[in-house]
């Protein structure tokens, strides 16, 4: 064999190595990403300071352990809300729901009287919304009022008929207006009859709050150069349901970028907070900035991995600080032929944890998404999650974050 056949063939041959390590490191990251989903949705319902949650920050502490990363819980005390009773009792039987976490409550028998489309003078004003959209506006804005004893929210006629979705409760520490139920819509067409002849209901939504300790996950990956101003990576990790779209494609993510960074010899500080409190008006990320006095300002940037970019049917949007930062983002993209369906103006106050942010006066990048099943029951693995572009979007944001973490 002459020698430039010989070095051909080690050519073709090294490249059948990469080729093959390549695909074996791909097939490793969508076995690690299957299982965090996988797991995160099996563990049960994640709302904040419950069993689940707090088991599942143990996991997630474990899990960046194992990583040779030292990982930290962080508590901190809310007033929890503990559901006795929250049923619809009408005509047609009795409807099981989820009341608002930030409103007033009834006491075991309820209110009785008159059912009628929100903002009438129905005693109980009854309304179809989604979680997330203008609808729930309005429905903020009747709270506001105290145009009715009670208010029921019926869930979404595009969700499944069984299971309810629930409306983030934002003003959890400052609660306010009547009690708000939400019910699953199985029942509808029945009961959109009977609320316009003005039949009469009763609406139980019998809380105690009762003093409780939630946690935050943090990690920190040292650079070469600590005085370079750091990068923050956030992710929520509680939801009202199992969230396996909404919230454990962002863990996932997050522990990605935690692998490869610590692999990487970054040249600033990284910091990771993955908080508890979502659902609640962001409490555990309003406990990291406590925490952490200057940090919004001061840091590099903020990098927040929101809900759903993991969603079967997800529309991924993208949210930015700067131009600069959007340039940055879009760079990495495009290696992996993916594109937002809708960006935030870079004037406009963003959506989720990233507003906190903006409300700083801090630079940050957010990825977030809608989704079919957005805050609701069957929000779970496998069905809820589209597996290929989870990982696409996955290489581009670890690829993001490395190169901003190694930059001087």
């Amino acid at each position: 064999m002459d020698r430039r056949h010989f070095n051909k063939l080690l050519a073709a041959t090294s490249l059948a190595g990469l080729s093959r390590c390549a695909i074996a490191q791909s097939n490793d990251q969508r076995q690690r990403i299957s299982a965090i989903i996988r797991e995160y949705s099996a563990q049960g319902d994640h709302r904040t300071a419950t069993d689940v949650d707090k088991l599942s920050g143990q996991w997630l502490a474990d899990r960046i352990t194992q990583m040779g990363v030292d990982a930290s819980l962080h508590p901190f005390s809310i007033n929890q809300v503990k559901v006795i009773s929250a049923q619809l009792h009408w005509s047609g039987g009795v409807i099981e729901g989820v009341p608002a976490y930030d409103c007033n409550y009834t006491d075991g028998e309820g209110l009785q009287g008159s059912m009628g489309e929100l903002n009438s003078g129905a005693d109980i004003g009854v309304i179809m919304s989604a979680a997330r959209g203008p609808v729930p506006g309005s429905i903020h804005a009747a709270r506001m009022s105290g145009a009715h004893k009670a208010i029921v929210v019926v869930t979404d006629d595009s969700m499944p008929a069984q299971g309810t979705t629930v409306i983030n409760a934002d003003d959890f520490t400052d609660p306010f207006g009547p009690p708000v139920l939400h019910i699953p819509h199985y029942a509808w067409s029945d009961l959109k009859q009977a609320v316009d002849f003005g039949a009469s209901a009763r609406v139980v939504a019998h809380c105690e709050r009762a003093p409780n300790t939630a946690v935050n996950v943090e990690a920190r990956i040292r650079g070469s150069n600590s005085e370079l101003s750091p990068m923050v990576i956030m992710t929520p990790r509680s939801g009202w349901w199992r969230c396996a779209s909404e919230r454990a494609g962002g863990i996932a993510l997050f522990l990605e970028m935690m692998r490869a960074i610590s692999l990487s010899n970054p040249q600033r500080d990284v910091y990771f907070t993955a908080n508890s409190g979502h659902e609640l008006g962001h409490l555990g990320l309003d406990q990291f900035i406590h925490n952490n006095p200057g940090l919004v300002e001061n840091a590099h940037v903020w990098i927040h991995l929101g809900a759903n970019f993991a969603a079967a049917g997800a529309a991924i949007f993208l949210q930015y600080s700067s131009e600069a930062n959007r340039a940055l983002t879009h760079k990495h993209l495009s290696p992996y032929g993916i594109q937002p369906a809708a960006e935030t103006p870079i004037s406009e106050r963003p959506r989720g944890e990233a507003r906190n942010i903006y409300d700083g006066s801090g630079e940050f990048i957010s990825l977030l998404s809608q989704n079919p099943l957005f805050h609701h029951p069957d929000d779970t693995w496998p069905n809820a999650i589209d597996l290929p572009a989870t990982l696409a979007w996955t290489r581009a944001f670890t690829a993001l974050v490395v190169e901003i973490s190694r930059q001087s």
